[in-house]
């Protein structure tokens, strides 16, 4: 009996002592299990949030289709904006989303939305997406036109390229050059073998630029650009500077580096001889000022709009953001001004933070005693005429450096060539540069495309 007392006391002890090891061997497997399930659930938690956060994007996205110049989340006062957020499944509240909304800085119409969400069940546990949406201005195109265009073999076009007619393209492009016509009957104007029937987009490019062409796309109206006119117009008698008509010759401007800009009244003008535009109509007046009188010099105005009623003259350093108009509402042909450049035209900075548009309701003219090299820093709109310089008759120039945008209503050209692509009047030698801060920072108040906002970028903690 004590025998047998004595193996099962030596059982017992054998069995805690495993008992022991097995508890000493576990414990750290079920703390390192335990770990793993409570990170698990701070992921999903945190992955919770982050769904939740944007949700918050999403809604505001949809918030600004429908209302585009609402930053205030329909309630008129200042955020954040809080939102419950419902799961869709169960349809209980499971968090909710903060909204900061920042409205676009004057000359732009990117919109930072910046969303923050949380789980109830951790609300400290909160992530957060900063989303920036933008709408394309006008100027997303470097060049635009209501008429047929012929880039010649020696040139290079960056940035996109469109056409509401037909395209003759002979040179170098690096984004989609478009036309809105499936096949046009080309006009004498753009070389052998015209007039012949073309594809909307044509011509001697290498391969590498024919990749970029695209017929037919939908036009581009010129006309609705009236509207964008009056609103200038209002904003310029307001808080801008607005110009009546002169009674004289036009307005000259000149910006200034130090920010400012001074206004002339234009008293005679300089001779020149007789020249055509693209149209190929005779031209007989004069078009380079000659007197002018100081009216002032102001810096330029908080909200960039300079409205003139009359022809214009502009030149000089631009440092600021600001938008020239030359206009007389409603349209006429006969009244309808010009803008002229005389002169260099340059930004004091191209980082986006200087940026200037020119906006003729007729043409937009360089002018016979401009610089034989030019340099035109500026997105340029010709309403109902043609950015141009006019056919003189043996006037031949070196070179124009164009940095913007060029859209105009009928055909373009800085430089005239016989049959033979000889250069005959005009720039020998044209230098386009698209300036790609125009996209979603155009000039003030300058003409937007039709495309609603666009997702540009999406960040997250």
């Amino acid at each position: 009996m004590k025998q047998e007392k004595k193996q099962k006391g030596s059982l017992l002890i054998y069995m805690i002592i495993i008992i022991a090891i097995f508890i000493m061997v576990m414990f750290p497997v079920i703390m390192v299990f335990t770990g793993k399930l409570q990170l698990l659930k701070l992921t999903i938690e945190k992955e919770e949030a982050l769904q939740i956060a944007e949700a918050g994007i999403n809604y505001y996205q949809w918030h600004l289709a429908h209302f585009p110049n609402d930053y205030k989340d329909g309630t008129g006062s200042s955020g954040p904006y809080v939102h419950n957020y419902t799961d869709y499944d169960t349809q209980q509240n499971i968090g909710q989303f903060s909204l900061v909304i920042t409205p676009p800085l004057p000359g732009s119409t990117i919109v930072t939305v910046e969303s923050t969400g949380w789980n109830n069940a951790n609300p400290g546990l909160a992530r957060k997406i900063t989303a920036r949406f933008g709408i394309a201005s006008l100027a997303k195109y470097a060049f635009l036109s209501n008429d047929v265009i012929w880039i010649g073999s020696d040139e290079t076009v960056n940035g996109q390229f469109q056409s509401n007619n037909g395209v003759r393209f002979d040179g170098i492009g690096n984004a989609p050059i478009q036309s809105a016509k499936s096949t046009y009957t080309c006009p004498s104007s753009q070389g052998s073998p015209c007039p012949a029937v073309e594809n909307g987009v044509w011509g001697s490019a290498p391969q590498s630029t024919k990749n970029f062409w695209q017929f037919p796309v939908p036009a581009v109206d010129f006309s609705s650009i009236t509207s964008d006119l009056a609103v200038m117009k209002t904003s310029a008698q307001t808080t801008g500077i607005y110009l009546p008509p002169s009674n004289a010759q036009g307005y000259s401007l000149v910006f200034n580096s130090d920010g400012t800009v001074s206004v002339y009244k234009v008293d005679s003008l300089l001779s020149n001889p007789v020249g055509w535009d693209t149209s190929w109509t005779a031209h007989n007046e004069y078009v380079d000022y000659d007197a002018r009188t100081l009216q002032f010099t102001n810096t330029i105005p908080a909200n960039g709009i300079i409205y003139i009623e009359d022809k214009t003259w502009v030149e000089g350093t631009v440092n600021g953001r600001v938008t020239v108009v030359a206009s007389q509402l409603p349209y006429n042909p006969s009244t309808a001004p010009t803008i002229y450049i005389p002169n260099n035209i340059v930004y004091a900075t191209k980082d986006g933070s200087d940026v200037l548009g020119l906006i003729a309701q007729k043409d937009i003219v360089v002018t016979y005693h401009a610089p034989t090299d030019l340099e035109v820093d500026a997105a340029i709109i010709s309403q109902n005429g043609a950015a141009q310089f006019f056919y003189y008759a043996g006037d031949i120039k070196n070179s124009i450096t164009i940095f913007g945008a060029i859209m105009t209503y009928n055909q373009w050209t800085w430089t005239w060539v016989d049959g033979s692509n000889n250069n005959v009047a005009g720039y020998s030698h044209t230098y386009d540069n698209y300036d790609s801060n125009l996209l979603y920072a155009p000039p003030p108040s300058f003409p937007l495309s039709s495309s609603s906002y666009q997702l540009l970028s999406w960040t997250s903690n």
